[in-house]
């Protein structure tokens, strides 16, 4: 934990939500942010095109209860990379703390995220591990754990995501720098973090569970769809153009993806959770 008697750095919550979002889900996750024990003066929403009533409703009680909780509306659905570009320009903090619109995060989080960034300032993003969890019953199902050290990182993002998106924080001005995220409709984020890597950014993960993800029935046929897969391979084959890559760091991620395509649905939650993690 942090020393109390030094100031930690303020930081910015960065969230978008969409109309296909569950409103007690997306009430939950922001309440999770917003009880952190070191608490957020900047709590950026964005939502991507018009929602539902419900979630209407929840943010609109957000915002008369909290003056931090800032909501910035896209005219259109847009997708997430272009909602998280929205949002980091108008975070008012240089550290930027993203979170998923229906995961549950633990209240040491940020306590915990941004005292180890305060500690490290060579540390440019930082991660954590993740607890997946049954939607319906709350029950614990597995813990999801990434590289920890810098050097780790880089090496396990020539194939796959070496960061949990959801325990995400990192740098504004560095984020800015490398031209933020893509507006590519999926994968998003993990050419983000290999593109903040390419610029120099120093990783790291914290070896703790920061994070709850929610696990639904619907998650694992969702991964293997043929729009998840197409983008899947497209994002990687621009990652691999660009010289960050092998065409082994290419092909093998690429083949076990098109195998979970094509397998039975029954074993693809198996698959993904022991060959194709991120």
């Amino acid at each position: 934990m942090a020393d109390m008697n030094v100031r930690l750095p303020d930081y910015s919550v960065l969230m978008s939500v969409y109309a296909g979002e569950n409103a007690e889900f997306f009430r939950q996750s922001v309440e999770s942010m917003l009880s952190q024990s070191l608490p957020t003066n900047d709590f950026v929403l964005v939502c991507d095109g018009e929602l539902t009533e419900e979630l209407d409703e929840v943010i609109a009680e957000f915002e008369r209860e909290h003056e931090c909780f800032h909501v910035y509306r896209m005219s259109e659905k847009s997708g997430t990379g272009a909602c998280a570009n929205l949002g980091i320009e108008k975070c008012r903090n240089e550290l930027i703390v993203k979170m998923d619109s229906d995961d549950i995060a633990l209240p040491d989080r940020c306590m915990r995220s941004v005292s180890v960034m305060a500690k490290h300032p060579e540390i440019d993003m930082l991660g954590a591990y993740i607890e997946e969890f049954d939607s319906e019953s709350g029950k614990a199902l597995s813990v999801k754990k990434t590289p920890i050290y810098n050097s780790e990182i880089h090496k396990y993002s020539k194939r796959r995501n070496p960061f949990n998106n959801q325990t995400l924080v990192y740098k504004k001005s560095l984020a800015q720098r490398v031209g933020g995220y893509s507006t590519i409709k999926r994968c998003e984020d993990y050419e983000f973090v290999v593109n903040m890597l390419r610029a120099g950014a120093y990783g790291a993960n914290i070896g703790r569970v920061l994070v709850r993800y929610r696990v639904t029935e619907g998650n694992y046929n969702r991964r293997r769809n043929w729009a998840n897969t197409k983008a899947f391979i497209a994002v990687r084959w621009r990652i691999h153009r660009s010289g960050y890559s092998s065409l082994a760091d290419l092909i093998i991620p690429c083949a076990l993806q098109l195998f979970i395509f094509v397998m039975p649905t029954k074993l693809t939650g198996f698959i993904y959770k022991k060959l194709l993690r991120g």
